[in-house]
């Protein structure tokens, strides 16, 4: 290929998402990945002889459906199936809630009438806001400009847009907008509801990659981050890529490949090159040089800044603040090969209940004391941890009769300080994970036949996620929608000419959208046609 238009530095699905975007376009693009797969964090992979699973991220829901349609994903080979149950929530009494359509305001109105009476009205709530906001995921926040001219004139009609979207929503609605932005999740619930695992069902979503108490204020921002998804047209659903979160970057490659782009595995960025305050390409580990009109960085910002970008380069207030980018999920990811399927005390036997998000975390106060503990201890003694087993809707994954289980564990401290590493305490803390999963479900640790463990510090050295924050930077209000990943750079461009951010540092934030790649083409893509007009 001659010398591409624009480079961008990270194959995870954002990074081709962006791809194939501009190729679409014309342009001639070039990705370069650290790792020797497409994917980043969204791979399928074998990790124990004959069991294959998404290996870090590992269901579907956020995925955007105009992203899907662009791409031709389905085209491609992707196949997204819906769980037959959406959650599964065991108590120590014996106890259960199980959700999913048909089956939530049954299994709630056994634990609480109140509560089923309550539901419903609270659902939809999130609901109708998630559906105004979910028209502010492909496109750029306003940015904030200093002084005047054509850009602030441009982020000015962009502040009218946006203000239009919200306007949809009543007065009382915003209020309750406001409310998710700064309460916390745990507040909202104890108003609304009276049942520990009703409770739990929405508070788990508040902590999910978010290593904070569910008491934390900014906390319901996060519940509500994850009411935007939807899973083949049904909203609040989700599902399982056939295959494996692989099968989501492998047919986003092969759209970006369709339209020329070329993607080249283990090709470590060492540097960003910047000349005369421009990005002009990127060095290579190996010493290869290449250089592009643009780069467009999907890696977490302060990777990319603290680590990619000579300090000399940037403008010292913008380094100073971006080496304040808060990271850190609180998470320990567990990938686990099974002779069999577990049976909970809670629920006995096969179900359609395996097939849910399997949410061990039977109250408020549960996540709570797991957040305090880990602060103190490194890792929680009660963890909070998600099962899914992903084999019960996808046979490919493990050999006939036997299953894989994804254990999305939280709270472990992305840091354990003192001089200690995680490398010393990862097996410690993943036969904690084992145990915690058999009291719930007794025989769970004899049927275990391989595992594969992802410390917060597997996850950086890994996949590039520093501190283990799957976010690429926490979702707190500082950090969020014109502030992300700063005030004055909302917009995708960097601080220096022909710089880009597309990963999910950027607007809207994490989990396995394509958003962030998509709104960052659009803006490559204006930029361009404003310098070299349309091809």
């Amino acid at each position: 290929m001659n010398e591409p238009d624009v480079i961008i530095i990270g194959a995870g699905h954002n990074g081709l998402t962006c791809a194939a975007y501009l190729a679409m376009a014309g342009l001639r693009v070039k990705v370069v990945e650290r790792r020797k797969v497409v994917g980043g964090a969204a791979v399928t992979e074998e990790f124990h002889p004959g069991f294959r699973n998404s290996v870090a991220a590992y269901t579907v829901s956020l995925l955007n459906p105009q992203v899907i349609a662009d791409l031709k994903l389905a085209e491609r080979g992707l196949r997204i199936v819906e769980r037959r149950a959406q959650n599964f929530l065991p108590a120590p009494d014996g106890s259960h809630l199980l959700t999913g359509e048909g089956r939530t305001l049954p299994s709630v109105a056994r634990l609480s009438a109140r509560d089923a009476e309550t539901i419903t009205a609270f659902s939809r709530e999130l609901e109708t806001i998630a559906d105004v906001l979910r028209q502010l995921v492909l496109r750029a926040p306003p940015n904030l400009i200093e002084g005047f001219g054509l850009d602030a004139l441009r982020e000015s009609i962009n502040a009218f847009g946006t203000a239009g979207i919200l306007r949809k929503l009543s007065l009382e609605q915003t209020r309750d907008l406001l409310d998710l932005f700064t309460r916390s999740a745990g507040e909202i619930l104890d108003e609304r509801f009276e049942n520990d695992l009703v409770k739990a069902l929405f508070g788990f979503d508040a902590i999910v990659g978010n290593y904070a108490s569910p008491y934390a204020p900014g906390s319901a921002y996060v519940m509500l981050h994850h009411a935007f998804g939807e899973v083949n047209g049904k909203k609040g659903v989700w599902g399982h890529a056939i295959g494996g979160m692989g099968a989501i970057t492998e047919a986003m490659a092969s759209a970006a490949r369709h339209h020329g782009a070329e993607i080249e595995v283990n090709a470590a960025v060492r540097e960003v090159i910047v000349e005369s305050g421009r990005a002009v390409g990127v060095l290579l580990e190996d010493g290869k040089t290449i250089r592009a009109k643009y780069v467009a960085a999907n890696v977490n910002p302060k990777l990319l800044y603290t680590r990619l970008i000579d300090s000399g380069a940037l403008p010292p207030e913008f380094l100073a603040r971006m080496k304040r980018w808060r990271n850190g999920s609180g998470t320990f990811r567990m990938n686990v090969a099974l002779s069999r399927l577990p049976s909970f005390t809670a629920l006995t036997g096969d179900g359609d209940h395996l097939t849910a998000g399997i949410i061990l975390a039977p109250s408020l106060a549960y996540m709570d004391r797991a957040f305090t503990d880990a602060r103190a201890h490194g890792w929680s003694r009660e963890p909070v941890i998600e099962m899914l087993i992903p084999s019960t809707l996808d046979d490919s994954l493990a050999p006939g009769g036997a299953h894989v289980a994804s254990l999305f564990c939280q709270h472990v401290a992305p840091d354990l300080g003192g001089g200690k590493s995680w490398d010393d305490h990862r097996e410690e803390v993943a036969d904690l994970m084992i145990a915690t999963v058999d009291k719930y479900a007794p025989g769970f640790a004899q049927s275990v036949l391989g595992r594969q463990i992802l410390s917060p510090l597997d996850l950086e050295r890994e996949f590039g996620l520093l501190g283990g924050d799957i976010f690429h930077g926490a979702l707190t209000l500082n950090q969020l929608f014109s502030a992300r990943p700063m005030l004055g750079h909302a917009d995708y461009r960097g601080p220096l000419k022909g710089l880009y951010h597309c990963g999910s540092g950027a607007h809207p934030g994490g989990g396995v959208t394509g958003a962030p790649g998509h709104n960052a083409a659009q803006v490559i893509l204006r930029d361009h046609r404003a310098l070299f007009g349309r091809r």
